[in-house]
């Protein structure tokens, strides 16, 4: 019955559109438009039209693109992540020729992920397919059918999705005065009339198409249980797990009620930080209603910076450069008092952060499910993970005897927290390379540095050493890692507004009368970067680049195949980085500077240009 109903809508349309052709007066009616296909969050309209006379190719597919507010496409290959900026590709045509796809002009858009400015194309475009009648065919009377593919990735601040088999088949009936095109969807996420309704959230920020949401309010819970549970077996949760038991061992030695207890704090912890989740999830909903979704930490680069800075601090305890003194209220050898408890709550809400950058995709579906839920609900379901995580650690406190089978502390704890070190290495530097590119090396750098500081605290003084000698190293330490950080990790602005190397586009600022400036560098190349800061950064310099007019291009030879590697040496005959080469403008000469100290000569060359 569906399929009838359908068909006859189809009918209805087509036959629509054919009395509308046949009403309108010849010159009137050179453009048709049948239905639109709607795919995803993104719909396309197909009409054909017919061109002027001077043009190769008399007429066109025109693909009226309708997207929501904040997504987009990727224009270009050239800059576009992995290639997949926005494709049309006919993949058959009887009887037409078609030519290459024209796509409209697109706009800048900063990606604050990737840390670059990508030419996009959003809201609502045209792309147009031109075609024409292959020889033999007779202009009166062609129809032919054409499929075309649609390829590429669009995307939004918080996500991406790729384009999977789309393809639109279209009918399309050429004559003299018109060009009656049929499209419909033949492969591909075909929807309709949730097109609507699927913009109005993701305008507030939500997920879409989010298959975790037909669970049940107990299966949600179950699941995030059990994802709470999991997040116990995180290796980067592992290096809190050794001072724990030991303190809830040590202490069962001792006193039960005082084991319980701490036990309990460490619960407390870990309970805290996901209320504190909970919290920022409720204010979200009800205040700016979007909801929080998992992962979005991970967009933050100051977030995913901290936490690799925090697994290589938490490397060097397991190397044993330095110890976590234990307050004595919690030690076997003191008696109670509330500021231990208020330490072991701090190691539990540790534990809980450092289990996110390890945390499994099952936790990522108990988030997806609370998105599309009323905040109780949700609230219900991360506040279970931190259940879910906490129940060992209440489980050891409450049978005192499972402490007891606990393995004796021995040399091999000390190889197996060692081990545990190189494995936080490599997660500190995983996450380091999610960092923007101008952001990565800094933070490894600075990584080093806060090395460095913890290696001061705990090798250089011990427990006999003066106190006050032990104050002047480890306020040293201290005061360190804090230059380091204000030098490494200080907001850095460029004052050039620099280019990817694009030899069409030096070419086409040349055409233009254009100055143009490359700067080769690379990211090894020490000698680079002392040119970037002391010439680059000066503020004369970079006020004439922007008062010139001078096209300024970043020429990043880092890797041996980019363009600019191959420019380096093929079209400039230079062996070398750091080299800076300045085109003037009407003439077919270059000034070239090597090496790091040539600023003021730039400026002069500079001054003489033309005014803008």
């Amino acid at each position: 019955m569906l399929d009838v109903k359908k068909s006859i809508a189809s009918a209805a349309l087509f036959f629509g559109g054919l009395a509308g052709l046949l009403s309108a007066q010849p010159g009137e009616a050179n453009e048709v438009s049948i239905g639109r296909v709607h795919y995803d969050i993104f719909s396309v309209q197909v009409t054909g039209r017919r061109q002027s006379a001077q043009q190769r190719f008399p007429f066109a597919l025109v693909f009226d693109f309708q997207m929501p507010d904040k997504w987009h496409f990727y224009a270009f290959g050239r800059n576009a992540p992995a290639g997949m900026d926005l494709k049309l590709i006919v993949n058959e045509a009887d009887g037409l020729a078609f030519g290459d796809a024209v796509y409209p002009e697109s706009h800048t858009y900063y990606d604050k992920v990737l840390d670059k400015r990508l030419d996009v194309h959003s809201g609502s475009f045209e792309v147009y397919l031109p075609f024409e009648i292959k020889d033999g065919g007779d202009i009166e009377d062609t129809r032919a059918d054409a499929g075309v593919s649609i390829e590429g990735a669009y995307c939004s601040a918080e996500q991406c999705r790729i384009i999977s088999d789309l393809i639109i088949e279209t009918k399309i009936d050429v004559g003299t005065e018109r060009v009656l095109v049929k499209a419909k969807l033949v492969e591909g996420k075909q929807k309709s009339d949730e097109v609507e309704q699927v913009k109005s959230i993701t305008e507030q920020g939500r997920g879409t198409g989010n298959r975790w949401t037909d669970y049940s309010l107990f299966g949600a819970l179950l699941l995030a249980a059990v994802a709470g549970l999991s997040l116990n077996i995180m290796p980067c949760v592992w290096p809190v797990l050794p001072i724990i038991v030991m303190r809830l061992a040590s202490q069962a030695a001792d006193s039960k009620g005082k084991a319980i207890m701490s036990g309990l704090a460490f619960c407390a912890g870990i309970l805290l930080f996901f209320a504190a989740l909970a919290g920022t999830n409720i204010v979200l909903q009800l205040f700016y209603g979007t909801v929080l979704q998992w992962g979005d930490q991970f967009r933050n680069p100051v977030f995913v910076g901290v936490m690799s800075v925090l697994l290589v601090g938490l490397a060097m305890f397991m190397f044993g450069v330095v110890d976590f003194a234990l307050p004595s209220s919690v030690s076997s050898k003191a008696g109670g008092g509330g500021n231990g408890y208020a330490g072991t709550v701090g190691t539990g809400f540790l534990a809980a952060v450092l289990s996110t950058p390890c945390s499994f995709a099952i936790l990522a579906a108990v988030f997806a499910w609370a998105q599309g839920q009323h905040w109780i609900p949700a609230t219900a379901a991360i506040m279970t993970i931190g259940v879910g995580m906490a129940a060992p650690y209440a489980v050891l406190t409450s049978m005192p005897g499972l402490l007891e089978r606990l393995p004796k502390p021995g040399r091999w704890m000390a190889l197996f927290k060692q081990g545990l070190g190189f494995l936080l290495l490599i997660i500190a530097v995983w996450l380091a390379g999610a960092l923007p590119v101008k952001m990565r090396m800094s933070v490894l750098y600075f990584a080093v540095a806060v090395s460095f500081s913890i290696w001061m605290w705990g090798a250089w003084v011990g427990y006999n050493t003066a106190l006050v000698k032990k104050w002047i190293v480890r306020a040293a330490a201290v005061g360190l890692t804090v230059l380091a950080g204000f030098y490494l990790l200080g907001a850095k602005q460029d004052k050039i507004d620099w280019q990817d190397y694009d030899s069409q586009s030096i070419q086409q600022a040349q055409r233009e009368g254009r100055a143009v400036l490359i700067d080769f560098t690379a990211e090894w190349c020490l000698s680079c970067k002392v040119v970037d800061k002391f010439v680059y950064q000066r503020d004369d310099i970079a006020g004439l680049i922007d008062k010139k007019n001078v096209l300024a291009v970043k020429a990043d030879t880092t890797q041996r195949d980019r363009p600019a590697t191959r420019a380096l040496k093929e079209v400039y005959k230079e062996p070398g980085v750091p080299v800076t080469i300045l085109h003037l403008p009407g003439e077919n000469k270059t000034l070239r500077w090597r090496g790091k100290d040539f600023g003021d000569d730039l400026k002069e060359s500079l001054k003489k240009l033309g005014a803008k």
